[in-house]
């Protein structure tokens, strides 16, 4: 799942090297914390927080299909 935050970031932002993704394994949830570029938090946010929605989203599909539970933390 790690990798697919940091493809989908990677592709989002303008400098992709910037990008690093840290899971956290809890007991209920695996955290990925998402850490970019100051300059590209906007972009990975959105407008009104809608990309930021989706890329929860499809984490949360990816997740389902390992019968785990995610949390996607921008920083």
């Amino acid at each position: 799942m790690k990798e697919l935050l940091e493809v989908i970031a990677k592709s989002l932002v303008d400098y992709p090297e910037s990008v690093d993704v840290t899971e956290i394994n809890g007991e209920e949830a695996v955290t990925l914390e998402l850490r970019v570029a100051e300059g590209d938090m906007g972009k990975v946010i959105g407008k009104r927080g809608r990309i930021a929605q989706s890329i929860r989203k499809v984490m949360q599909a990816a997740a389902s299909r390992e019968n785990k539970k995610v949390i996607v933390e921008i920083k």
